[in-house]
């Protein structure tokens, strides 16, 4: 049916391409059609055959600036032509895989701008609009549930069923049928594969674990959405704790599900870096959703940021069987908002319990070395009893031993010292004067002080010289060099 139908469509084309396109615009048109009839092919497999449409209706005849004579045709009467050029040759919805550039809703309806991206360049190769109105949407709501909402969301990559509409006024777009979401998963894997990949290149898998997490947590920086639900949980469960711990959090609102879960959620977090020491540790919440609800937590920035912050952080982001990779490079990974408090609850009870333990240790210690110390003090106490009268017993042997001791010591070093008397007696007289004087030597003096050398004596000084025997006076003549003797005159 497909042949049939694009052969129709190119018999009915009644302007002369010859006069008014030249020969790339009519091999632009023969590509086009070749397309349209590969998709007619495709999607009118079992379609039975139709009738053709009537050609473009034969316009008005005019004349160019060269005076050939062309027929012309109204933007109207063109635009109905492809309107019925479409319908004829795609009248089934197709499967279409895009990416979703920018969305917007009013009043129910959902309108898209959907693109396709070079792989290599990331450049627009194509574009095109579509619509999902809004009784399709509650149908789709219906069928897929609040992923939905996850599905459409701008830089999302989908599969979708649409049909190919075209409105002389309005131009071109698609109709919305139906979305596959497997697809949307698929590709949403992929792409966390790759980034998962990288993140173990650039060693930031486990490198927050490396940040103290101190044994008592009590200052927190939340970071999540104000209305999230997991918030108020997160919240009660801390504040109601059993033991009474007291806890000091402070919110960082930011978007938890969406496009700009990745933008807020890193600002976020530098802000929080830029006041670290304010806080113990940051907690990443949200509550529980759909596996696409998840899926901003697989992003390279965001891990990234969370892997490079100087404080501990942990994360619950509400699913119990999936894990994000926000999981893979926080410092510890848990499940739920509540079970985020738990773990803080509990680390604090393991400290206080820790700190009872070490109180009961000491206790046991202190009893101890007070009993021990009891038993010595008793000890010390006896010994001082009779200490004074064993020492007054020792004093007073001591005594009666230097009694019998100094006699004896004191005979004997007096013998000691009157030997050395004698001995120094001896050696005095030897060396005396008078024994100098009797070994034959003389002693001169002068005004009563002894002369060791004639250069003291001059010339008719008096002196006086004695001897043996006696003495004698004289008084200096004349003196010689050292050579020489000096005359002296009695």
């Amino acid at each position: 049916m497909g042949g049939l139908a694009v052969d129709a469509v190119k018999s009915h084309r009644t302007f002369d391409t010859q006069d008014t396109l030249d020969p790339q615009d009519t091999q632009d048109t023969q590509d086009t059609l070749d397309t349209l009839d590969t998709l007619a092919h495709k999607t009118h497999k079992t379609r039975p055959s139709r009738q053709p449409d009537k050609s473009l209706r034969a316009g008005q005849t005019h004349k160019t600036h060269k005076g050939h004579p062309v027929e012309k045709h109204t933007l109207f009467e063109l635009n109905e032509y492809i309107r019925r050029v479409l319908a004829l040759n795609l009248p089934d919805p197709l499967w279409i895989s895009c990416e979703i550039a920018q969305i917007g809703h009013s009043k129910g309806h959902y309108y898209l701008s959907l693109v396709q991206k070079n792989g290599e360049s990331d450049e627009i190769i194509a574009r095109a609009e579509a619509v999902l109105w809004q009784r399709q949407f509650r149908q789709l709501q219906r069928k897929i549930g609040s992923s939905l909402a996850s599905l459409l969301q701008e830089g999302m990559e989908v599969l979708l069923q649409a049909s190919v509409d075209f409105h002389e006024r309005y131009g071109f777009k698609l109709i919305i049928q139906d979305i596959d979401p497997a697809y949307t998963l698929g590709q949403l894997e992929l792409r966390r594969r790759k980034i998962l990949e990288r993140l173990e290149a650039e060693q930031l898998i486990g490198k927050n674990r490396r940040q103290h997490l101190p044994l008592a947590v009590q200052r927190i920086a939340v970071i999540t959405s104000e209305r999230a639900a997991g918030l108020q949980d997160f919240l009660q469960h801390l504040q109601e704790n059993p033991y009474g711990y007291q806890f000091d959090c402070r919110l960082y609102p930011a978007a938890v599900q969406g496009e700009q879960v990745s933008a807020e959620v890193s600002q976020q977090l530098k802000k929080i870096a830029k006041q670290r020491w304010r806080f113990d540790c940051v907690a990443i919440i949200r509550g529980g959703g759909a596996r696409l609800d998840l899926a901003a937590f697989d992003d390279y920035e965001i891990c990234k940021t969370v892997a490079e912050m100087a404080l501990p952080v942990l994360s619950g982001i509400g699913h119990e069987v999936d894990e994000v990779l926000l999981d893979k490079v926080v410092h510890t990974a848990l499940k739920t908002p509540t079970a985020v408090a738990d773990f803080i609850v509990g680390r604090n009870m393991q400290f206080e319990a820790g700190l009872m333990q070490m109180g009961q240790q000491l206790s046991l210690l202190a009893s101890n070395q007070i009993r021990e110390q009891a038993v010595l003090l008793e000890r010390t106490e006896q010994a001082l009893r009779f200490l004074p009268l064993q020492r007054i017993q020792k004093q007073q042997l001591r005594l009666d031993s230097l009694a019998n001791e100094i006699p004896r010591w004191y005979r004997q070093r007096a013998k000691t010292e009157h030997q050395r008397l004698s001995q120094l007696e001896q050696l005095m007289s030897l060396i005396s004067p008078e024994a100098t004087l009797k070994r034959g030597f003389s002693i001169v003096l002068k005004e009563g002080k002894t002369i060791a050398s004639a250069s003291e004596l001059k010339a008719g000084e008096q002196f006086t010289a004695r001897f043996r025997d006696g003495e004698i006076t004289g008084e200096v003549k004349k003196q010689y060099t050292s050579s020489k003797e000096s005359e002296y005159e009695d």
